[in-house]
């Protein structure tokens, strides 16, 4: 398959998507923004937000060690943050996103 054929954030490897939660030190700590910016870097799709408990939930989907980077990267990469809980599970991507966005 040809690259423009390939969806956002494919690099050629198997697709998966991972849906998480962080607990911890995570909000008012630009976590939403480093999770964000290394997604992009990273070629995901997907997105992240805050959650009214103090947690961050997000949804990544790409290829699949680029998802598990992110996931490293978010547990304990983000120099401002202390995430002491991480809450993930596997999932099929939706291939329906487009890029990576922090949401409300």
């Amino acid at each position: 398959m040809g690259d423009a054929m390939r969806s956002p954030g494919a690099k050629g490897g198997p697709r998966a998507a991972v849906h998480v939660f962080f607990s911890g030190i995570v909000q008012g700590v630009f976590f939403r923004a480093h999770t964000r910016r290394e997604a992009v870097r990273l070629g995901l799709v997907g997105w992240v937000r805050n959650l009214e408990d103090g947690r961050v939930e997000a949804w990544a989907e790409g290829d699949r060690s680029a998802v598990e980077q992110l996931l490293e990267y978010c547990s304990a990469d983000i120099p401002t943050a202390r995430v002491e809980h991480v809450d993930f599970d596997w999932m099929a991507p939706t291939g329906e996103l487009r890029s990576f966005e922090v949401v409300d």
